[in-house]
């Protein structure tokens, strides 16, 4: 399997006709895998890998999903409260202690909070770049 993540290909299929297709791209195109979950594969982020995504949706229509993966930058300002509450969420003392209760009392969000909090897409970073 191939290890390289940028701008792979994620393909899910949803019916037992994609997912059998998907297992048999799978199998005959490995050096295009970067990785495999069952129903779901990432293919390497080539013109290939996309042209084997995009072959599977043109096949069995809404019953496979693709979707272009980007790296996440943790360091971006987008996520630094999601950053900072794991941080501190894996220093905690009781390791035991779930999360909502950690964060009771404190100024990290609440789960409920970042729920409803939607980070940018990467459209929005590079209309956001070109304005500025």
């Amino acid at each position: 399997m191939n290890g390289n993540l940028g701008g792979a290909m994620l393909v899910v299929a949803d019916s037992p006709n994609a997912r059998r297709t998907l297992w048999n791209t799978c199998n005959a195109y490995e050096t295009a895998v970067v990785r495999r979950f069952g129903r779901a594969v990432l293919f390497e982020g080539t013109e290939f890998g996309a042209f084997l995504a995009l072959r599977l949706q043109v096949k069995h229509g809404d019953s496979v999903t693709v979707v272009r993966t980007v790296p996440v930058d943790s360091q971006r300002e987008a996520f630094r409260r999601a950053r900072e509450a794991a941080v501190a969420f894996e220093r905690r003392e009781h390791k035991s202690t779930p999360y909502p209760k950690f964060a009771s009392g404190t100024d990290h969000p609440m789960p409920e909070e970042m729920r409803s909090c939607e980070l940018p897409t990467p459209a929005d970073n590079a209309e956001a770049a070109e304005t500025s």
